[in-house]
């Protein structure tokens, strides 16, 4: 059935524009929202907003608190870019070169946490964490080494590299998942023709997966650097709240405590834009650095 240049039109306005304004209830409005409370004095509440143009955005420069988010903020993007790879490359390759058995089992055990609400993940490592009745201090005591058991969500020193470990364990399975794919994916005749030239099976893990499923690396990488940046205020706030001492406060959990704890929502609002602005930089810098020939079979 030959359509009329306006029946064609009409069908992609009846598809864009509810996306379109989705897209703009959801995110256009927020992102220009916070921009324009970012300069003025607000309690989020309160009838009357004060205008008060850049001072919000001079307090952020000089907050002592806002520097220490941000290189918490970055250590929990470098642990978790290279814990959650390492270990989601790992795995996906030997259940899809190793011809194991359960391997359907095991992708559903890795994948498990990924079906969990990070509250739950949170409170879960809470008390695995515990200092009297935890998983962590009690095998510490039974393996003898009750010297190294500590309150590990109550020291200024350990309470935000303690973040890591369940951060890493919950988005495992999504990036394994997207590795699979990859690697399942690769024709099995360059493993062949591989093998015939002499190569190791390590030599074939460098030299023949690695580049093919460098695409589902990169989204992965870039994957983890959003989410942590935009969304690890909220396994922060189960866990420590910040604390103890601003020890392991991220830039979104300091934006909650301004903005919905202390009532600045407008000082909150400029954290957010200072979270947009250095997002954006970041996967910028990364899209850049990981750039590379496609790789074509």
């Amino acid at each position: 059935m030959v359509q009329s240049k306006k029946q064609k039109y009409m069908f992609l306005a009846f598809c864009l524009v509810p996306t379109f304004i989705m897209f703009a209830i959801f995110t256009l409005y927020p992102l220009f929202s916070g921009l324009y409370y970012s300069f003025f004095d607000w309690s989020g509440s309160a009838q009357n907003k004060e205008f008060i143009g850049l001072d919000n955005y001079i307090k952020l420069i000089n907050d002592a608190i806002i520097p220490d988010t941000i290189i918490h903020d970055y250590f929990l993007v470098a642990t978790k870019v290279i814990g959650i790879m390492i270990m989601a490359l790992f795995i996906a390759v030997a259940l899809t070169q190793l011809k194991i058995k359960e391997a359907p089992f095991y992708r559903i055990v890795f994948f498990f946490p990924n079906i969990m609400s990070v509250v739950v993940i949170g409170i879960l490592w809470t008390f695995i964490y515990n200092p009297s009745m935890g998983l962590v201090n009690s095998g510490l005591e039974f393996l003898g080494l009750e010297s190294l058991a500590r309150p590990w969500l109550g020291s200024e020193t350990w309470a935000l590299p303690s973040l890591v470990l369940p951060s890493i364990w919950a988005g495992i399975g999504l990036f394994m998942l997207m590795l699979m794919g990859g690697i399942a994916n690769v024709s099995k005749s360059y493993y062949e023709a591989a093998e015939i030239d002499g190569a190791n099976e390590w030599q074939q893990f460098w030299k023949v997966t690695l580049p093919l499923i460098w695409p589902q690396i990169k989204i992965s990488i870039l994957y983890i650097v959003i989410t942590t940046l935009n969304g690890s205020f909220i396994i922060v706030q189960v866990m420590t709240g910040g604390g103890p001492n601003n020890s392991t406060h991220v830039m979104g959990s300091y934006l909650y405590q301004q903005a919905f704890v202390q009532f600045n929502f407008g000082y909150g609002a400029t954290i957010g834009v200072m979270i947009l602005v250095l997002s954006l930089i970041t996967v910028l810098i990364l899209q850049f650095l990981m750039r590379r020939d496609k790789v074509e079979y």
